[in-house]
């Protein structure tokens, strides 16, 4: 998947939020962006998003509430491990109370919180919050 697919796909959900709008459309698409799209999901950052026609190039359709102040994806591949992790954060959230880095690892795509518990690291994708 192309970071940059990833990238687009959050700025544009930051743009919709900051014009007011309830929902958004993302294309293309792809299944680390829907890994990303959940985790905001249980974290409660979006409400709820819908993946139409995932075979060819597809369009998610976010619906949003208006929590979500900056959300980015690296371009660049940052490895990152397990101890290190707690270190990254603080860098890069703007506090420790809010936002959350999601870090692709053996396990699946998690936040930094269950990479924490789960103990893994693995390859920074962005953040939110």
């Amino acid at each position: 998947m192309g970071r940059r697919i990833l990238n687009d796909a959050l700025r544009s959900i930051v743009n919709a939020e900051r014009r007011g709008k309830s929902n958004v459309e993302l294309k293309p698409i792809s299944t680390v962006m829907s890994s990303f799209l959940n985790i905001m999901k249980y974290r409660g950052y979006i409400k709820d998003f819908q993946v139409y026609d995932p075979h060819r190039v597809g369009r998610i359709t976010v619906q949003l509430l208006g929590r979500v102040k900056d959300c980015r994806a690296l371009t660049y591949r940052q490895d990152i491990k397990a101890k290190n992790i707690e270190e990254y954060t603080t860098r890069t959230l703007p506090t420790r109370q809010w936002g959350y880095v999601v870090i692709t690892t053996p396990d699946g795509v998690l936040d930094h919180e269950e990479a924490q518990r789960r103990n893994v690291g693995g390859q920074v994708l962005g953040y939110f919050h």
